[in-house]
């Protein structure tokens, strides 16, 4: 059913599967909690499935910080373009890009660290930090708890990284609100593009693969006009790229990174 569901197409079914595989087709962002605590060991659980995540030579190079306190999640929301279930969820964690480990082992050791300011060694940061981040909501599902990602935390990174005490070196990529999902949301699973429009056998066909976007756009129109929303992929797609202003600041990450010590040449 929830592959059906992912994809909008009552017709599909799955020959292989698991449990992970079920749980992760349910998946969907929630943006309503109860009043809730997430607690030690589900906290310790949690990161302990995002420190199982692949990570390039080992560098492990991303921080992650919780924050409960409500006055410092409302700061932290506030910053986050208003963003009112921060307030909500149970627990608030930060993902860090953090070269800053790897600068200080240098400082010690009395050694260069040169690549560190190349941009691959960013991109490490970033994409080590999701794929442990990515691991942290399925192991959060798994244990009943909702989540959904906050990418706002970018549109003010300097000031974030005051309200968090970040050291040099290091940058929050996003939040991540967790917590006891309100069965009174009014949510489900949003389908994602046909498989057909992503998945290509040996060779990229932008014109196979685009042939699908047209039937997509109907399916996400359809669901968002259930859950009381409006619009279709590519106007949303053509909303939130079209323009500068759509970047809400994000516009400055390149210079925010080199103040934080993140040079990316």
């Amino acid at each position: 059913m929830t592959i059906a569901a992912r994809y909008a197409d009552a017709a599909l079914t799955l020959t292989t599967t698991s449990d992970i595989i079920a749980a992760q087709l349910a998946h969907r962002s929630v943006r309503k909690f109860l009043d809730t605590p997430v607690d030690d060991a589900q906290l310790q659980a949690i990161v302990a499935a995002a420190q199982s995540a692949s990570t390039s030579s080992n560098l492990q190079p991303w921080s992650v910080i919780a924050v409960r306190d409500p006055q410092r999640k409302a700061r932290l929301a506030a910053l986050a373009n208003n963003q009112q279930f921060i307030n909500e969820a149970g627990l608030f964690l930060v993902w860090v890009a953090d070269l800053g480990r790897a600068r200080r082992v240098a400082e010690r050791e009395n050694a260069p660290l040169d690549g560190a300011d190349y941009l691959e060694t960013t991109i490490i940061g970033f994409v080590d930090t999701a794929l442990a981040a990515q691991n942290a909501v399925v192991a959060s599902e798994s244990l009943c708890l909702g989540t959904v990602f906050v990418g706002a935390l970018r549109n003010k990174p300097l000031e974030v990284a005051d309200e968090l005490g970040l050291p040099p070196h290091t940058i929050a990529t996003f939040g991540l609100a967790v917590g006891v999902p309100d069965p009174t949301e009014n949510a489900g699973i949003k389908p994602r593009l046909p498989q057909e429009a992503v998945l290509h056998q040996e060779q990229y066909d932008a014109a196979a693969a685009d042939a699908h976007i047209t039937g997509y756009d109907e399916s996400l129109a359809d669901y968002n006009r259930r859950h009381g929303l409006d619009g279709t992929w590519s106007g949303r797609v053509l909303t939130r790229l079209g323009t500068v202003a759509s970047l809400h600041g994000r516009e400055k990450l390149r210079d925010q990174l080199e103040t934080r010590g993140l040079p990316s040449r």
